[in-house]
């Protein structure tokens, strides 16, 4: 499948080391899976001067949790029809740790043919990446003109070992996301309970106490009811803002620039606060960039809508000289000292917000003063 993702250029002067040391950085800047197994299979593609390359990785169920492929059209791709099965040549591959170089794969003992719509393949050369003795995938070559060499296959060798080394790092990325947004789920239900459920007891008792006075004391019956309705006003604000956190992002179809300006937009409607939208230069940034920048200001609105009092709160989002992006939330509410909240133990979200910024390789700082309101930066690096 042809990728809008640019293939790495190997050098071909380089040596050796010098040229699987840039597919090696290539693939490795990357933390989803996704996106590394589209590094690696367009990295050995490019390393070793093959017409078309893939990567499958298997599932337990006889086939393949994904395929990826280097060199074929997207049309192509879809002409083929469904992902291959492993068997043939690819089941070969998944069941022994040793390569496979071929000078013609439709000659293998093994070969099963291919659909229709298949590219032709004659020179092959496949090899396992292995992770601590298990198979986990199958990268593999075909076509380059004049056959693969020994050499090759040292390469590709190589290749597949860092291969392995980032598909695991990415794969442990991916696990601590969904073990950040189990916490996430966990602090909104958390929040929940402390603030929506409260509001909604007081509301209970205010209006019980309404009931009573409605005859002996109607002023003041007047009075419960106008709190009851400040407090479901309050409740509903509360709800909205949960709403708005447990609303599946739309980076994917919508991207970084649209997505944060319609969550500030349902912020401004359900807050008192006036919420504020910016932005200037910003080009598309890796998703991982993405995602983080996008957490980091749910995060500071979030802080800012629930505890600075503020009366108006503003995100800004530029780009940087270096292709880079730079988020900035600031807030007029009451502020405070942050070395007193430290000491406190209430950290505010400060540390998982620094710890998304430093996953992506970027930085994240915060100013704020008693009676000064809040900055929080982050600045990510760009692709």
């Amino acid at each position: 499948m042809s990728s809008d993702v640019p293939s790495p250029v190997c050098d071909p002067n380089l040596g050796g080391i010098e040229a699987v040391s840039s597919a090696v950085l290539a693939m490795s800047r990357h933390l989803e899976v996704r996106e590394v197994l589209r590094r690696i299979t367009a990295s050995a593609r490019s390393l070793l001067g093959a017409e078309y390359a893939a990567l499958g990785v298997p599932d337990d169920h006889g086939g393949f949790a994904q395929f990826v492929v280097d060199g074929v059209t997207d049309e192509q791709w879809k002409a083929i029809g469904p992902l291959p099965r492993q068997h043939g040549v690819l089941a070969t591959m998944l069941h022994d740790l040793r390569p496979t170089r071929l000078t013609d794969v439709r000659r293998a003992p093994a070969f099963e043919g291919w659909p229709s719509a298949h590219p032709e393949l004659t020179d092959f050369l496949g090899m396992p990446v292995v992770d601590d003795g298990e198979i986990i995938g199958a990268l593999f070559l075909a076509n380059k003109d004049g056959g693969f060499t020994a050499q090759d296959e040292e390469l590709l060798r190589i290749l597949a070992a860092h291969a392995a080394l980032a598909l695991g790092n990415a794969r442990l990325y991916e696990r601590s996301r969904e073990l950040t947004l189990a916490g996430e789920r966990a602090r909104i239900a958390h929040d929940l309970h402390d603030a929506v459920s409260q509001k909604l007891f007081s509301l209970r008792l205010t209006a019980k106490a309404a009931a009573t006075l409605v005859d002996r004391d109607p002023a003041r019956a007047r009075a419960e009811l106008a709190e009851v309705a400040r407090l479901a006003a309050e409740a509903a604000d509360e709800l909205r803002a949960v709403v708005v956190e447990l609303r599946p992002a739309a980076l994917e179809e919508d991207g970084l620039v649209a997505t944060l300006a319609s969550q500030v937009q349902v912020l401004d409607r359900a807050h008192s606060a006036a919420v504020t939208f910016a932005t200037d230069g910003v080009r598309a940034l890796p998703p991982a960039q993405e995602a983080a920048l996008l957490r980091v200001a749910q995060e500071a609105l979030h802080n800012a809508l629930r505890h600075s009092g503020a009366a108006g709160v503003g995100v800004t989002l530029t780009g940087t000289p270096h292709r880079g992006a730079l988020l900035r939330i600031a807030d007029d509410g009451r502020g405070f000292d942050p070395e007193s909240v430290r000491r406190a133990g209430r950290h505010l979200g400060l540390v998982s917000m620094r710890d998304r910024a430093a996953a992506v390789g970027g930085t994240l700082s915060l100013e704020s003063r008693p009676g000064q309101g809040t900055v929080v930066e982050m600045e990510v690096p760009g692709a």
